[in-house]
C-alpha cells in the first residue's frame, strides 16, 4: 500500500471510531477520545539495532514534536510470523500510546512517525491502532 493509501485507509478507521466514540457512554468526567497505540520493533535483521539511546533521540525528534500534549512510552516485546520463510520472530519492542488531540491532522502525523522510523531504522512495518476510548487527566 502506498504512503497515501495508507493515510486514507488510517484517516477512514479514525472516522469509523470517531462515530463510535461519539456514541459512548462516557462518565465520571470522562469524555470520548481517540487513542493510537504504535508498536515499534527494535531489531534490525537478527540482532538488536535500535538501541534506547538511539529510540531516545527518535523520540526526541520524531514523536515529541508532533504530539507536545504529552503520550506514554511502554517496553514491550513483540511477536510475529515472518510472512517469507514461516519462522516465529520474537523481538524487543516500544509501545508509544497517545490520546489523540483531535486535530485534522492527527492521522498524517501518526503516518509521519511510522515512515520516520522506517526509513531511519530500515524496518518493515510499524503498527498502529486507533480505537475510541472514555478518557480523563
Amino acid at each position: 500500500m502506498k504512503k497515501s493509501g495508507r493515510t486514507i485507509a488510517i484517516a477512514a478507521l479514525m472516522l469509523l471510531f470517531a462515530g463510535a466514540a461519539g456514541a459512548q457512554d462516557c462518565r465520571g468526567g470522562q469524555r470520548p477520545r481517540q487513542v493510537a497505540e504504535l508498536m515499534f520493533g527494535r531489531n534490525i535483521g537478527d540482532r538488536m539495532g535500535v538501541s534506547e539511546r538511539a529510540w531516545g533521540r527518535f523520540v526526541e525528534h520524531e514523536i515529541a514534536p508532533r504530539f507536545p500534549d504529552g503520550f506514554t512510552v511502554l517496553d514491550a516485546t513483540g511477536r510475529f510470523r515472518d510472512r517469507g520463510n514461516g519462522r516465529v520472530v520474537r523481538e524487543p519492542s516500544k509501545l508509544v500510546e497517545i490520546v489523540l488531540p483531535g486535530d485534522a491532522d492527527d492521522v498524517g502525523r501518526l503516518d509521519e512517525i511510522a515512515q520516520a522510523y522506517k526509513r531511519r531504522f530500515k524496518q518493515r512495518s510499524v503498527g498502529i491502532i486507533v480505537r475510541a476510548a472514555c478518557v480523563s487527566f
